[in-house]
């Protein structure tokens, strides 16, 4: 983006980088290096509280969700449709992940983690598609 002359874009995607780590300052027990290859450890520990974390993280969600909503206007009927299958796969597995069982083995979760990436990515690219960009007044 940078090489491209698009500073705009390059600088939103920073500050969602930057602000992800602040977001995982909440939720993480204290383990998150202040700086790179610091001592200093942070956080608040936000998970150790399963309502609060419901709460904070349900929060976001849906203030996400909004803006997303605001800002798009979908094309067509499979674009609507295709978007909330997305939003409720995404619920499943939020809470499948915070209420089920344990994954069998670390390989297991990456490979699970990883393949929803996938899913997901494309799926929403496949949304994209079925949308356009026009904020809503």
């Amino acid at each position: 983006m940078v090489l491209r002359r698009q500073t705009r874009a390059a600088i939103i995607v920073a500050a969602v980088v930057l602000s992800h780590w602040f977001l995982d300052a909440i939720v993480h027990r204290p383990d998150l290096p202040l700086v790179p290859g610091g001592e200093t450890r942070v956080g608040l520990s936000l998970w150790n509280s399963t309502a609060a974390t419901l709460v904070v993280e349900g929060a976001m969600f849906i203030a996400g969700l909004l803006v997303y909503l605001r800002t798009i206007t979908f094309s067509d009927r499979a674009g609507r449709i295709g978007f909330w299958i997305l939003i409720g796969m995404l619920l499943l597995a939020y809470f499948g992940t915070g209420f089920g069982p344990p994954p069998p083995s670390v390989e297991a979760m990456a490979w699970t983690v990883l393949a929803g990436g996938i899913v997901t990515g494309a799926w929403g690219y496949w949304i994209e598609w079925h949308t356009t960009t026009s904020p809503r007044r």
